[in-house]
């Protein structure tokens, strides 16, 4: 009997709990029942849906709306990691996939579980804790499938003790892996177009008003931003966006610096990094900034709590505490 690890978002939680469910988003859909039971199927139906999506998610997306519909059995186990209490909840599923047209809207596919064990999630190894932990929102459980098994029996053990310098390597394995999930999901979940509506729409969320420019014809401005909400008052704001991890070097940014005009300024923004000679530019400009990978972490990080929910479930995260320990003595 298979076993099924599932991510849920923070707002359904505890609904899914207490009604008894399991869902997964994806509401644009529609009901999944008519989609002829195969993965090709599921791929056409996500593609004519998301038109505009990048085709290396499709897949992902996809198989996990096929597994939910079809490959989970009645009876199978349900392993749900609730981030809003930090406790592993273990359950049975009872009904085959269902629509349920009923708000929140947005997580309409369902499936009937009886949630049968609430553990803390510190009762378990660190290899079981990593295993559900796994970025996609549905997956098999099964190099720790017995621990689970035990758990449902009430076998578990006290929580080990971590020592201090084991927790500060796990604080700093936990930003390092967070700051490289951000980057891949902005670098491969989006196109280059899309990616520049991103940073349209963080530079909203900071204040600004913003528009993208036209795909084909934008000059190597790729949006422009300012205060006002009609764009009289100065300065304007124009921004250069590349969806690159590789280093940026002095003649993309002196192209962007010839690019405005007397009391306009600049803004480059990257995923990757700045060459020295191109940030010598930005300290003798003081119209110009620039914002590599790291920067624009931080700047998601404060702002992220006012993003629309696309880009939230985009990049689903969660603020935190970490431990400490020494790090940055």
């Amino acid at each position: 009997m298979a076993m099924w690890g599932i991510h849920m978002f923070q707002q359904i939680g505890p609904g899914a709990l207490d009604k008894g469910y399991i869902a997964i988003g994806w509401h644009e859909l529609g009901d999944l029942s008519p989609i002829a039971p195969d993965r090709e199927a599921f791929k056409k139906k996500y593609r004519e849906t998301y038109p505009t999506v990048n085709p290396n998610s499709i897949p992902v997306s996809a198989g996990v709306l096929y597994r939910f519909t079809h490959e989970i059995q009645v009876g199978e186990y349900i392993v749900y990691p609730s981030s809003h209490d930090s406790m592993v909840n273990i359950g049975q599923v009872t009904s085959d996939y269902y629509y349920d047209s009923e708000p929140p809207e947005e997580f309409p596919n369902r499936r009937s579980v009886n949630w049968l064990k609430h553990v803390p999630r510190l009762f378990f190894s660190q290899q079981s804790r990593n295993e559900i932990g796994a970025a996609i929102a549905l997956f098999q459980v099964s190099t720790n499938e017995e621990e689970f098994l035990k758990a449902l029996e009430g076998h578990v053990t006290e929580p080990e003790t971590i020592d201090e310098p084991s927790a500060e390597r796990v604080s700093e394995q936990i930003i390092e892996t967070t700051e490289d999930f951000i980057i891949s999901r902005l670098k491969t979940a989006q196109t280059p177009y899309q990616f520049e509506h991103f940073i349209a729409h963080l530079l909203r969320c900071m204040g600004y008003q913003s528009r993208v420019t036209q795909a084909t014809s934008d000059g190597g401005i790729d949006i422009i931003a300012h205060r006002d909400e009609l764009g009289f008052d100065p300065p304007l704001i124009k921004v250069q966006v590349k969806q690159i991890i590789s280093t940026i070097g002095s003649p993309d940014v002196q192209q962007l610096v010839g690019a405005i005009a007397p009391g306009e300024k600049a803004l480059f923004v990257t995923l990757g990094s700045f060459s020295g000679s191109a940030r010598s530019i930005e300290r003798n400009n003081p119209n110009l900034r620039l914002i590599d990978g790291a920067a624009l972490i931080e700047l998601i990080y404060t702002h992220y709590h006012k993003f629309e929910p696309r880009y939230q479930m985009l990049l689903p995260l969660k603020r935190t505490y970490i431990p400490g320990g020494i790090l940055g003595s």
